[in-house]
């Protein structure tokens, strides 16, 4: 039984809610997993909406003082689809800011991971992981461009879901990079995504990438390991990671060696094709029309929109300068278009190999850093730690995040990858493992319960 079916088993009456709002608040104060709790929740399984998602008279700022005080009209495809399956939104959750990050350090609160609040909980989805992990009945709808949804999901112990591009519109996102973002779900368990993923997926007429694909469950019981990204895991994650793969031909899993083209530069083509995206996307916040509003019109041009834009944190504005310039005309050909070749010459050989079987690899080749450290760690450094999560992102592919191991009481995480639209059989895996090895599972870790 999922815990939704659980929910709806028992009887939760008016004082339940009240209980868990105010429990709830108690823990966001400590732990950053939220920008705003609905305190007029009052029925309705709990669900929470990344902060970069629209949600009708509801604050949405994708963790940016630029976008402070921007309360959509409307609400994005995916929540309305979630209001409309008789599920309560409980509130906005923390995130990077537009997205640009891998620990949930580029925020205004610094999300704290639910199992030692020392350590990171991942980005750029943070919010939407701790809030799965403390939170025994609810699901996160979330948001992954390199692996925002593996990465917190892996961190703080919880499943994290990204489908296929399209299969989720977008319509209602604060878009990061267009080509890349993907609308995915988190829980404590697979069996809780699948009813969700059946409620929201599908076009809407409004997301003109949406797809209208038949989505299926071909299961395999082959597995590929992609050397050269071992290669860069550490070797405490690689011991943990051969023992899953005992665990898994015990099940009647094969394991084999492969090796996947382009991947030495699928990081920096993800960066250059993610950057210059995203610089399109925020030149929109100029303080008049789109952003925080500046009403000096008395400045010059360049003076109005500097004033502006200064609202912008330090990963934004560095990724409008990198990816402004390898938009540009004089360097397109050698930066931009070179990237757009190496996510092609990827994605053929990914589903050269998928088309045999799953991929498996760990979700990051570190074990969970402390908030400190991760703040040390320089831009390049930060960026290569999306190597594992970047490849199935670039190439639009459906990959799933599940925790199967702990060291020194932090989880790990695996993510195994699937061809294009078989997004049910990653689910029936993950089911499979659950119902396999319970005992790995630490579910009830957080005071709201």
């Amino acid at each position: 039984m999922s815990s939704i079916e659980e929910f709806y088993s028992l009887e939760k009456d008016k004082e339940y809610y009240r209980d868990l709002l105010e429990e709830l608040g108690k823990v966001n104060e400590k732990l950053n997993a939220f920008n705003n709790i609905n305190e007029g929740l009052s029925s309705g399984f709990p669900f929470s909406a990344k902060d970069n998602l629209c949600v009708k008279g509801v604050e949405s700022t994708a963790s940016s003082k630029m976008l402070s005080g921007y309360v959509p009209p409307y609400n994005a495809t995916v929540v309305e689809r979630m209001l409309r399956n008789k599920f309560g939104f409980i509130g906005k959750t923390n995130m990077d800011e537009f997205g640009f990050g891998s620990f949930g350090l580029n925020s205004q609160k610094i999300a704290k991971n639910p199992f030692d609040e020392h350590y990171v909980a991942g980005g750029s989805s943070s919010g939407a992981a701790i809030a799965t992990a403390i939170l025994k009945y609810h699901v996160a709808i979330a948001e992954s461009t390199g692996g925002s949804i593996a990465t917190p999901a892996a961190f703080c112990g919880v499943v994290g879901f990204t489908p296929t591009y399209g299969t989720i519109s977008r319509h209602g996102l604060i878009d990061y990079s267009n080509s890349l973002d993907k609308i995915g779900i988190m829980a404590r368990s697979a069996k809780d995504i699948r009813p969700v993923f059946d409620a929201v997926k599908g076009p809407d007429g409004y997301d003109s990438t949406a797809v209208n694909a038949k989505l299926n469950s071909n299961n395999t019981k082959h597995i590929f390991v992609v050397d050269q990204l071992i290669e860069l895991v550490d070797k405490r994650i690689r011991a943990y990671f051969e023992a899953l793969l005992d665990k898994l031909s015990s099940m009647g899993y094969s394991i084999e060696h492969a090796k996947i083209e382009s991947t030495e530069a699928a990081v920096a083509s993800y960066y250059i094709i993610a950057m210059a995206e995203a610089s399109t996307n925020l030149a929109r916040y100029t303080g008049f029309k789109y952003g925080l509003k500046n009403d000096n019109f008395g400045e010059s041009y360049n003076e109005f929109f500097t004033e502006a834009r200064k609202y912008f944190g330090d990963e934004a504005k560095r990724r409008i300068i990198l990816g402004t310039f390898v938009r540009s005309a004089s360097v397109k050909e050698k930066y931009y278009y070179k990237a757009l070749k190496v996510r092609e010459v990827l994605s053929h050989s990914m589903h050269e190999i998928l088309e045999k079987g799953f991929i498996l690899l760990p979700v990051m080749p570190v074990l969970t850093p402390k908030i400190e450290d991760a703040k040390k760690l320089s831009p390049l450094e930060t960026y290569k730690m999306d190597a594992l999560t970047i490849p199935p992102n670039l190439c639009g592919l459906p990959h799933i995040s599940f925790p199967y191991a702990y060291d020194n009481g932090m989880p790990l995480g695996a993510q195994l990858i699937t061809s294009k639209f078989n997004d049910y059989a990653l689910i029936d895996f993950v089911e499979e493992w659950e119902e396999e090895f319970k005992y790995v599972f630490k579910y009830n870790i957080g005071a709201v319960q």
